[in-house]
């Protein structure tokens, strides 16, 4: 595998590459590659912040921890927070420690609670892996899910901030065909950092209909006979 270094920086995120990721884990087994996603961010995105502005601190900062909790899989190698302080809570729910997060899959489920009955669940976090829900999405999105902050009300130590998430359903989801459809998710956000500058408090406020609502209607499909994407893909594995 090539080194580090030989890597272009990302724009957009930190901890990616350097001699700071020379022993990182990867949770596809390389380094995840934006490229696709940031050429949707920048064709569909609404705002632009001006270079060195809080708000591109801010969309910087959010798009960097994304990343790590979605791609590392050793606490040791997160930069943007301090493991042994955070937590994350959804919608006013029990606030939840890093070990937590991981036992209900980490990524998607963490950020699709519900206290839904579950034969009204279209997605079932209490059903998912952490594999099976990055596939469950990365296949409805080929071209992935663009985050942007729309406005940022506070800045460090307490940022508290607006956000728009979007893409393409260009693939299948949980049995319903693609519509080809934008899905758009829009919400806020509170983001504690600590003296050291690193993040060791997540709270999100949204609705997951606005997701997960765009991704059902589609004609139901049949099922049986299509195989499972694989995880080994290159594509799938970079895409967050």
């Amino acid at each position: 595998m090539a080194s580090p270094e030989a890597f272009p920086q990302d724009k957009y995120r930190s901890y990616l590459h350097g001699d700071g990721e020379q022993n990182t884990r990867w949770r596809f087994s390389s380094y995840p590659n934006y490229d696709v996603e940031n050429k949707l961010f920048e064709q569909g995105r609404t705002k632009i912040w001006p270079p060195g502005s809080l708000g591109e601190e801010v969309q910087n900062l959010i798009k960097t921890w994304e990343m790590e909790m979605f791609h590392k899989v050793d606490r040791k190698d997160y930069k943007s927070i301090d493991p042994e302080k955070y937590t994350f809570s959804l919608n006013g729910r029990k606030a939840l420690t890093l070990e937590e997060k991981w036992k209900l899959g980490g990524g998607y489920n963490s950020l699709l609670q519900t206290s839904l009955p579950e034969k009204f669940r279209c997605y079932n976090p209490a059903d998912e892996t952490v594999d099976s829900a990055h596939q469950a999405f990365t296949t409805a999105f080929p071209r992935s899910f663009a985050l942007e902050i729309l406005e940022v009300y506070s800045g460090p130590p307490d940022i508290v901030y607006k956000f728009r998430h979007w893409g393409f359903m260009e693939g299948p989801f949980k049995g319903h065909a693609p519509t080809g459809e934008m899905v758009e998710l829009y919400g806020m956000a509170i983001f504690k950092m600590d003296e050291n500058k690193k993040i060791i408090k997540v709270e999100f406020f949204y609705d997951r209909g606005e997701l997960l609502g765009g991704l059902i209607k589609g004609a139901t499909m049949d099922t049986s006979s299509l195989g499972e994407p694989a995880l080994n893909c290159p594509f799938l594995r970079n895409t967050g």
